[in-house]
């Protein structure tokens, strides 16, 4: 397996050619920031991934963590690793100053963040859950509970974890058996959880519980949910660490892959009840949580776009060592990477991981101008762009990992299926990124249901006349610019087809719903590859930096566009052509 190197020249093309993230930086909330700032973070932060977290990315995965005595030891390494990234203030990058943060867009944070899941994608989970914790506390708890956990998740000391599911309840929370009990100024939690991500660990002196639970007279369903707080260590009044609290781990999962990354059984209250304290109002547990879960669901998507990154780089590294076969010209002996085929694999590895990228930095923007934007006209526009993109970004990337790390083992071809070079691991570590935070079906329900259908399309089309106008001012590039039009016209088309369409049968939603969020995966991402395009060809004409990595950037976007987005028109035709078939299906469908 080839050293991870951090692709700080794609981010910084992605940022300031593609994007123009540094428009951000003239916003009053981002007044600290330049472009030669996060320049310096960036370049950084890869430094940092690559010299910290990628060395015990394979030892995390033959150690695993485990349970021990009621506590979880992490692999050897780890809990140093995670001391240097606090010490270092990576977690601060774009949190509140008020509360220790250094007020960088959120962009800036998933730079970083997709370093850290290229170089161990185990460990990169919990400064994630510890991300999106913060935002919960931000947006929901109250002034007293901001003060005394934020100024300590957002500096790293204490990490946070998201509590949900159940035995009995995955997707379907209106059936939590966990219960909130009234205490004096607190409440008394009674319950157990699973699949809690680094819901116990060696790492940090606490672990901050967000905990969803009904109160015990709580109306049935998931109105009568509410959202609690629950700290492995209570806190006392000046701050310092009180007596451990009434929750443990009760053991941790057997996995396929992220094998350092504790996946934890968690026990609450099984004597006098753990100690909670509420965020937000009674009944609103659900909608606060949502709100880390939106930050996780973009997280998950970049984790596709880490784990693609790392696959690709080790792939290019071995198909340009290993020497196999005879040049189709010459008839001499070559590496694999002069056959033609090797060549498609690698490039297809590429572009969409390219793709995959834009798409997840193009929504952080959005998150970025929808909460700090400087008038409120642009921040309902982001707003419900975000919304948009955000089940977008989830599943299309984490679809197209699991076909982006598979590529990167069958390029090592029968090394690729021998664990020794680690490229299988990435295969397995991708495979969970389209199962949790919501299963890539439940995403593309939510795309057509309530980011299509409730609307009447105005989110969409808001986003197709985009990529309409970006083709209309761009000037020519006919090779590239026919192609996507066709691609924009074919998801109206699609759009148009389940808006008129889909009140014919109850099943009619989610029959084509996986299919039309495929097809918008592949769009935008030739919307993308155009852009990239036409600034790479700009830099070409005047000159300026690398000529080599200009010209494979069009290359890059000549691939896609006539290798990838073709699936976008199969992707439309499904829906089209194959929702009555979908919508028929039943139980006795099946033998």
């Amino acid at each position: 397996m080839a050293d991870y190197q951090a692709p700080v020249s794609e981010i910084s093309f992605v940022l300031n050619d593609l994007l123009d993230v540094p428009k951000l930086y003239a916003l009053p909330d981002f007044s600290e920031a330049s472009a030669e700032l996060v320049d310096a973070v960036v370049e950084e932060a890869g430094k940092f991934a690559a010299q910290v977290f990628a060395p015990i990315n394979r030892v995390g995965d033959l150690q695993h963590s485990r349970a021990v005595n009621g506590e979880v030891v992490t692999p050897d390494g780890f809990k140093e690793a995670y001391q240097l990234f606090v010490d270092n203030g990576w977690m601060s990058l774009a949190q509140d100053p008020e509360y220790g943060g250094q007020g960088l867009p959120f962009t800036v944070h998933m730079t970083a963040s997709e370093f850290w899941n290229s170089a161990n994608t185990s460990m990169a989970l919990c400064p994630m859950l510890t991300a999106g914790a913060i935002d919960v506390f931000a947006a929901h708890a109250s002034n007293e509970l901001k003060a005394i956990y934020l100024p300590k998740l957002i500096s790293g000391e204490w990490t946070g974890t998201m509590n949900l599911t159940e035995s009995h309840a995955g997707s379907d929370l209106s059936n939590l058996k966990t219960k909130a009990t009234p205490h004096d100024d607190h409440y008394l939690i009674k319950g157990q959880k699973i699949y809690i991500t680094w819901g116990e660990h060696d790492m940090t002196d606490n672990i901050v519980h967000i905990v969803l639970a009904p109160l015990a007279d709580a109306p049935a369903g998931v109105k009568g949910l509410s959202l609690f707080v629950v700290p492995k260590f209570l806190v006392n009044e000046d701050g310092s660490l009180g007596e451990r609290n009434d929750v443990k781990v009760v053991s941790t999962e057997h996995k396929l892959g992220i094998n350092a990354s504790p996946t934890c059984v968690m026990s609450f209250g099984e004597n006098a009840g753990a100690v909670g304290y509420m965020i937000g109002e009674p009944g609103q547990g659900l909608a606060c949580m949502f709100t880390l879960m939106n930050h996780a669901r973009l997280e998950v998507g970049l984790e596709g776009v880490g784990l693609s990154e790392r696959a690709y780089q080790d792939a290019l590294s071995y198909a340009r060592e290993r020497v196999q076969g005879r040049s189709p010209a010459t008839g001499d002996s070559i590496s694999i990477i002069g056959h033609p085929d090797v060549q498609r694999m690698l490039m297809q590895m590429k572009s969409l991981t390219d793709a995959m990228r834009a798409l997840c930095y193009d929504a952080s923007m959005s998150h970025d101008l929808r909460t700090h934007g400087d008038d409120e006209e642009t921040r309902d526009y982001h707003s419900t762009r975000f919304a948009l993109l955000t089940p977008v970004t989830k599943a299309w990337c984490t679809e197209l990992v699991n076909e982006v790390t598979s590529l990167g083992i069958q390029v090592h071809g029968g090394m690729g299926f021998v664990e020794e070079t680690g490229v299988a691991q990435h295969y397995r570590d991708a495979r969970i990124t389209s199962i949790y935070e919501g299963t890539n079906g439940i995403q593309a329900n939510d795309l057509v249901n309530r980011k299509l259908i409730r609307d009447g399309g105005a989110g969409v089309k808001a986003l197709m006349n985009e990529m309409t106008q970006s083709v209309e001012s761009a000037g020519d590039f006919p090779e590239l610019r026919d192609a996507f039009r066709a691609g924009v016209s074919e998801l109206q088309e699609t759009s148009n087809y389940i808006l008129d369409n889909h009140k014919d049968s109850d099943y009619f939603e989610g029959a084509v719903a996986y299919n039309y969020l495929m097809q918008m995966g592949y769009v935008c991402g030739a919307w993308y590859h155009y852009r990239s395009a036409l600034a790479a060809h700009k830099k070409l004409q005047s000159g300026e930096g690398d000529s080599q990595f200009y010209a494979n950037k069009l290359l890059a976007a000549r691939f896609y566009i006539h290798q990838m987005l073709p699936r976008a028109f199969a992707f439309g035709s499904a829906v089209r052509d194959g929702a009555g078939i979908g919508s028929e299906l039943n139980e006795q469908s099946f033998s």
